[in-house]
């Protein structure tokens, strides 16, 4: 916004009286725009409209002051288009500054013989004279222009303030507000403004997702809220704190956001046709309300944390945290203070601002304990008690958290055997398996890989920009006789290997396949000859024996007889039954 001389014109009013009343001569002033601010004279009653004479121009564009002695016939005058309405019998102009920029021109007219001597008598005084006026009017220029500054930046900060998503209060050296913006005063619930209100910010000495914990106190009501406190400079020396903050609610918001980002799962993402799937899948709808641990064990890459995610999804609790941690990828000696958090100096190399442990991000919530099978024994007592008490304390403090938790664990490991071997407490796994789940793995459940390759596909289809209409049969009937000792994971692996490798292609083809299955059904088809050859040579190898027993037989009668005690010695010398000899017999066609 562009602003002239005219902003201030009572005041440039003011300063021209007091020079028409010391000089007696008139007096105007003009701003950059040769318009009118103020004048006394003839001129008095043209505030506001445009000046045409060419001396004030030229003192505009040189900044230099002119003293026009002969109006009308000075070089400056000659093609002023206002030179037939001018009375003037002299005229002096001299530039109005204000930070080293003209803003207007100052002069003085004489509109009588006796007033242009006058001022000629003495022209350096009352040159000086008025320059030193019209560094006054530039120097009341600049305060107002600073206060306009000033005023904007209030505007703008108080605009920042009142657009910020966190609560911001000012104090002085009395705790009194002076400052409370809009989303302060709404977090605090305040109808109406605690400005001039005493205030108590006093910390707690304990730290949610590193943001430190404070109550304030207003008009003897208390606030729980996150945030910070700090001093603010002033040139005047004056003792100011600045305190923005959140409430609560919204870090525990963030604490839900942050541990669903990618918990995005549902039943639907649960894919296949077994009656294992269907059965589960009615399962998880029936216990996703409870709030009684579950036990999910089966083989890596089963889909385990899938199932806890879908528990968590379908549940009561799928607007409050879900929180994952993997008892097996943390070492033990971090693994307790992940889990329950601790308090600032706790130990050495503890952070400064204390930790928030996993228990306590879940709070309300859902955690899920992967691989717990691994967790050390000592902690295995600590979850025990965490079960049995719903409390937990951080380390270095004896200050207990009450918890509202729903805890699904998860382990590929033989608990029960584990136990035996006095790896695993048994009264743990009987309060971690209340409701048990058991996956299958893939090799059980043919029937769902097909279904599980197709969203494989359109998912890394997306993920790798790629179009593939479609898959050889023979793919997929090798990807059905491999017996997947990884499982669902390994499958996604090979699908995922086969999309990056396909190049152009909008066919999935069998070259595209990974050793490991390629070389399982060369070797298959391999046994499959062997064990072919080797029926026929079997097969062979009865015939002759027929053979040579049928031979046997028919000599045997010859030299010992057709009679029943002759049958008798030769089924003994043949090491069979009577009855057996009697059957070969008549299969033979020799007993007639």
């Amino acid at each position: 916004m562009e602003i002239s001389l005219i902003e201030i014109k009572e005041h440039v009013k003011k300063y021209i009286e007091v020079i028409t009343t010391v000089i007696d001569v008139g007096v105007g002033v003009v701003d950059k725009n040769m318009k009118r601010v103020s004048s006394t004279g003839l001129y008095i009653d043209e505030d506001g409209e445009e000046v045409l004479g060419s001396v004030y121009k030229n003192t505009l564009e040189t900044g230099s002051t002119n003293v026009i002695e002969n109006p009308r016939q000075h070089c400056l005058c000659i093609e002023c288009i206002d030179k037939q309405r001018c009375k003037e019998t002299l005229e002096i102009s001299t530039p109005i500054y204000c930070n080293g920029e003209i803003e207007g021109v100052l002069g003085l007219v004489c509109f009588t013989e006796e007033q242009k001597n006058k001022i000629l008598s003495d022209v350096n005084s009352y040159l000086n004279f008025t320059k030193q006026i019209a560094e006054f009017i530039g120097m009341k220029f600049n305060e107002y222009k600073e206060s306009l500054l000033q005023k904007e930046k209030e505007e703008t900060l108080n605009q920042i303030l009142n657009n910020m998503t966190k609560g911001v209060i000012v104090t002085n050296s009395d705790n009194e507000i002076l400052i409370i913006n809009q989303i302060g005063m709404k977090k605090l619930k305040l109808v109406f403004s605690p400005v001039g209100k005493k205030i108590k910010i006093i910390s707690q000495n304990d730290y949610i997702m590193n943001e430190e914990i404070f109550k304030l106190i207003i008009n003897e009501k208390e606030y729980t809220v996150s945030g910070k406190k700090f001093p603010l400079n002033s040139i005047s020396k004056k003792k100011e704190d600045a305190f923005i903050f959140d409430d609560i609610q919204k870090i525990n918001k963030n604490i839900v956001e942050v541990s669903n980002q990618y918990n995005r799962i549902t039943l639907d993402d649960i894919h296949g046709k077994s009656q294992a799937i269907l059965s589960l899948k009615e399962y998880i709808q029936a216990i996703s309300n409870s709030n009684s641990t579950v036990l999910i064990t089966g083989e890596s890459g089963t889909g385990k944390e899938l199932i806890a995610r879908s528990i968590h999804s379908c549940g009561n609790r799928k607007d409050k945290p879900f929180v994952v941690i993997n008892c097996s990828a943390i070492p033990d000696s971090l693994l307790e203070s992940e889990l329950f958090g601790y308090v600032k100096g706790a130990f050495t190399g503890a952070n400064n601002n204390g930790h928030m442990g996993k228990f306590e991000l879940a709070n309300t919530g859902v955690i899920f304990l992967d691989e717990i099978g691994d967790m050390p024994l000592y902690l295995q007592a600590k979850l025990l008690r965490v079960l049995q008490e719903k409390k937990i304390e951080r380390i270095g403090s004896n200050k207990s958290i009450d918890l509202d938790i729903k805890i699904i664990a998860a382990t590929n490991a033989d608990l029960k055997q584990k136990i035996k071997e006095k790896k695993f407490r048994e009264d743990l796994y009987y309060r971690l398996n209340v409701i048990p789940i058991q996956t299958h793995p893939l090799r059980e459940r043919k029937e769902d890989i097909e279904p599980i390759v197709e969203e494989l596909i359109k998912k890394y289809s997306l993920i790798a920009n790629k179009t593939i209409k479609e898959m050889d049969r023979e793919v997929l009937d090798l990807l059905l006789e491999y017996d997947w000792p990884g499982n669902i994971r390994e499958l996604e692996n090979i699908i995922e290997l086969m999309m990056n490798t396909c190049g152009n292609n909008e066919k999935i083809v069998k070259n595209m396949l990974p050793e490991n299955i390629l070389k399982k059904d060369i070797k298959e088809n391999i046994i499959k000859e062997e064990k072919r050859f080797f029926e026929r040579e079997e097969e062979i190898l009865f015939e002759e024996f027929e053979k040579l027993e049928k031979e046997y037989i028919i000599r045997s009668l010859k030299k010992y007889g057709n009679s029943t005690e002759s049958k008798k010695m030769i089924s003994e010398k043949m090491n069979i039954g009577l009855t057996t000899l009697y059957r070969k017999l008549k299969k033979f066609n020799i007993d007639k």
